[in-house]
């Protein structure tokens, strides 16, 4: 049968888009934290959105699974086949095309497969700037993007990737191919197909296309580091800069010492430039259309207003776009510094903004009370209320068997002081294989049935990317 299957395929897709070989395939197998690895009968890159809906009739008719994948990024097994080896890995990095700029519309429609890093220098290019900015930008693909329905830094004042796009080309479980790139900001013509395949993680549907929004550039951007001594003064300050600033707010991040401190230890040259390593380091940036002094003026008088009121001890205003990297830099190193220091135990949540500085006092005691000398890596996009809340082994206690040892009851205790206080267990990383098993308890009975069904109704075979998101 796999033969015959095979053969199949290469009338679909040209033999050099097939691979099987076992080296050729190892690079699609093991997701990037290197926690899941799992088998395919092949890897298969298409070129178009017909080529792909031809697979899929090809898969349904063989009863193979598919698993799409786009930069491979994810950091919940999302993209990850099983061990089977009865499944292809259908990676989209060959549909990479950037299909039209509308600046009268200020929109981009492009293929599944094109890089973010990309997009923001393609859109850039023409004057506009595509908003969605993540860590693995250089990498990650639109497609995947989509599917998990990314955050990133500055969700803020732009949204999630859910609120960039407009409209999506998808690849149903039948093989058929859904055009819905119209690029339109008003269309209330019954259900929105969109948001449901958006955030599905390839479970319903192939994203091969999308329509997103773009912006006028800024002109005027500036970026500072103020030490913080506490998390009730830090919402206070993320509260004065909406006040003042409004939408000129574009980033707010937040890291604890903590997680500075392991990111100097693997990055020398990543210090932190505010005195005294403070409790808590905010990352602010604001930008505008008006002009840089506008901008700089008003950055000021906030800051000058935190320190009256004694919200912040310190702060430093970057004096160019070099130094604006550094401290972006600075806070994006933060999870490859944990991936040096070893296997860690991340937990993407979100907390209600008036629930998170109880949420951390009280989950931190609680988690150093029980494991004595473990370190807490906090930081997170704090606009939103999104947390990276990862556990690092002791020193000198190895990652890997302390995890072993820890991981289950360290997960329950997190999740179970996300339920108390009306969180999420998945803010932007998605669930993939790693959450799938707690997400009934988390969903509620109802909301994971009613998940289940349209399951069913648009895959009924359970033929794309099956056991992840839910199980039916």
């Amino acid at each position: 049968m796999t033969d015959k299957f095979l053969e199949q395929l290469r009338q679909i897709i040209d033999q050099q888009y097939i691979l099987t070989a076992d080296h050729d395939k190892e690079p699609y197998l093991t997701d990037w934290r290197k926690r899941y690895t799992g088998k395919a009968l092949a890897i298969v890159l298409p070129r178009t959105s017909s080529e792909i809906a031809k697979i899929v009739h090809l898969c349904a008719s063989n009863n193979i699974c598919i698993v799409p994948q786009g930069g491979h990024t994810g950091f919940c097994g999302g993209a990850t086949p099983d061990q089977s080896g009865n499944q292809i890995v259908l990676n989209l990095k060959r549909m990479n095309s950037i299909l039209q700029i509308d600046e009268a519309n200020q929109t981009i429609t492009l293929e599944a497969g094109c890089i973010l890093q990309n997009i923001q220098e393609a859109a850039a290019a023409k004057g506009f700037l595509f908003p969605l900015s993540l860590g693995a930008e250089g990498s990650c693909m639109i497609g995947g993007n989509l599917a998990t329905n990314a955050g990133g830094t500055n969700v803020l004042r732009y949204g999630n990737t859910r609120d960039l796009c407009l409209g999506l080309e998808v690849v149903t479980a039948k093989g058929e191919i859904w055009n819905g790139l119209k690029g339109l900001r008003k269309d209330n013509t019954g259900y929105d197909l969109r948001d449901l395949f958006v955030g599905s993680e390839g479970t319903l549907g192939i994203i091969t296309a999308a329509v997103m929004k773009l912006y006028p550039l800024p002109i005027s951007q500036w970026t500072t580091l103020v030490a913080v001594d506490d998390v009730r003064s830090t919402i206070a300050l993320l509260n004065l800069f909406q006040k003042r600033a409004t939408s000129l707010l574009t980033g707010f991040e937040m890291m604890t010492n903590e997680s500075l401190v392991l990111t100097h230890k693997h990055f020398p040259q990543m210090g932190n430039p505010l005195k005294g390593n403070p409790p808590y380091t905010v990352l602010i940036e604001l930008s505008d259309h008006e002009s840089e002094a506008h901008v700089r003026q008003l950055l000021e008088d906030i800051l000058q207003d935190a320190f009256e009121s004694e919200l912040i001890s310190d702060a430093v205003i970057a004096s160019n776009l070099s130094q604006a990297n550094a401290f972006w830099h600075m806070r994006e190193h933060i999870t490859l510094a944990q991936a040096e220091e070893g296997a860690n135990l991340k937990h993407d949540i979100t907390i209600p903004l008036s629930a998170l500085d109880d949420f951390m006092r009280d989950t931190d005691a609680l988690i150093r009370a029980k494991y004595p000398g473990v370190r807490i890596i906090n930081f997170g996009h704090l606009g939103d209320g999104n947390l990276h809340y990862n556990i690092a082994a002791p020193q000198g206690v190895a990652p890997k068997e302390f995890n072993r040892l820890n991981e289950k009851p360290i997960h329950e205790l997190v999740y179970a002081q996300v339920e108390r206080f009306r969180g999420s267990i998945s803010a932007e990383h998605g669930v993939g294989q790693l959450k799938l098993e707690g997400l009934r308890a988390h969903k509620g009975e109802v909301a994971h049935e009613l998940m289940k069904s349209v399951k069913r109704a648009l895959d009924p075979q359970n033929l794309l990317n099956p056991h992840k998101v839910v199980s039916i």
